[in-house]
């Protein structure tokens, strides 16, 4: 099998970009909507959004690799490196050094990229991993660097990057690329195009022994954010781990040709879909502040205790919604107490009942 670096017109991606408009269109006004909508969150709250959804990626991203990060403790180092209050958690390395690449990665999200950026990252990502031969460069292993699935005695190959010797060549040419199609170079692109074939470009080459996905994935963010010139908060991360299987699919199929349509297609439903949920968040968070406002000394401490539980689980909601048996757990609260609580929350539109007897739930009348 060739792969799309073995081909004659590689890196000229060629594509049809009449069929990505709309979508370029519908994400750059997704991105004003957001940015209207965060005018009536104030300082604090959006401190809080911006941890949790920059933590949020952090955790997807890792776990598309099949790493699992504590989110407080994400949070808690994300906290420190954006200079906002922070707990004393202690976080692990891949905790610790994950939280700080997306905190640069939003910080620095304006400047070109160069390879010293890039191994800075790559330094960060590493944080306390001793089985690397290189962190913070190129690799440097002659072996092939394929991605092999299966026994070690029958191992299939789903992938094989360009080889070592070629990888500083194919980056200076990748990081040219990316600066001159930023919105202010010499020849800028629409931002999901953009976004969509840095991932891919940069995939394809694989220039690090061990963290591509997590940086390529960085790198897509970055675009997305230099074209709505703001710190991204799109969840990308999150929307791809949510579809884990076909994007490894996605970029299996793209690895085999230049022609990209198909990819650039499915990467532009998959950014327009993570734009939405971080929308979702923004107006629940809205929504959230308006009620809890509202409902400001017409409640008791077990009511509000109960209903921040509920808000904690985010616009996905209590999944199953909240049974009086939940309520009595969360505040210790004897039954004729917890009916009447429920009962006083339904009248004052805090909550919706659903179901009777031992199915009644109750869920937060929250519109996102």
């Amino acid at each position: 099998m060739r792969w799309n670096w073995q081909l004659p017109d590689w890196p000229d991606f060629a594509f049809d970009a009449a069929p990505l408009r709309a979508a370029e269109e519908r994400f750059l006004r997704g991105s004003g909507v957001i940015v209207g909508a965060l005018l009536h969150v104030d300082g604090a709250e959006r401190e809080a959004l911006t941890i949790d959804l920059i933590a949020q990626e952090t955790i997807d991203s890792s776990a598309i690799e099949g790493e699992i990060l504590d989110r407080a403790s994400v949070q808690s180092s994300l906290a420190k490196h954006l200079g906002l209050k922070a707990d004393h958690r202690r976080a692990s390395p891949a905790e610790a050094g994950a939280a700080e690449l997306m905190a640069n990665v939003w910080r620095s999200y304006a400047a070109p990229l160069t390879d010293a950026m890039l191994f800075d990252w790559h330094a960060m990502l590493m944080t306390g991993r001793r089985d690397l031969t290189v962190i913070g460069g190129w690799r440097s292993d002659p072996e092939p660097m394929q991605i092999v699935s299966g026994a070690l005695h029958a191992p299939r190959v789903h992938y094989e990057a360009p080889p070592t010797d070629r990888v500083p060549g194919e980056m200076a040419a990748f990081i040219a690329w990316f600066n001159a199609t930023a919105p202010g170079g010499a020849t800028p692109m629409t931002a999901i195009t953009r976004a969509g074939i840095a991932h891919l470009w940069f995939e394809s080459i694989h220039p690090f022994e061990d963290g591509n996905g997590r940086i390529g994935r960085a790198i897509a963010e970055k675009a997305l954010a230099q074209a709505i010139e703001a710190p991204s908060l799109t969840a990308l991360a999150e929307t791809i781990h949510r579809h884990r299987k076909d994007y490894y699919a996605q970029l299996h199929r793209a690895s085999q040709t230049n022609r990209i349509d198909e990819w650039l297609a499915w990467f532009a439903e998959i950014a327009l879909e993570a734009q939405q949920r971080t929308l979702t968040r923004v107006r629940f968070l809205i929504a959230k502040t308006r009620l809890l406002d509202r409902l400001r000394g017409h409640i008791n401490e077990r009511q509000e205790k109960a209903l921040i539980r509920m808000l904690a689980e985010g616009p996905d909601g209590f999944r199953g919604g909240l049974s009086a048996a939940n309520y009595r757990t969360i505040n210790d609260a004897p039954s004729a107490t917890t009916t009447r609580d429920l009962a006083d929350l339904v009248r004052l539109g805090a909550l919706r009942r659903k179901g009777e007897l031992k199915a009644t739930r109750y869920y937060l009348a929250i519109e996102d």
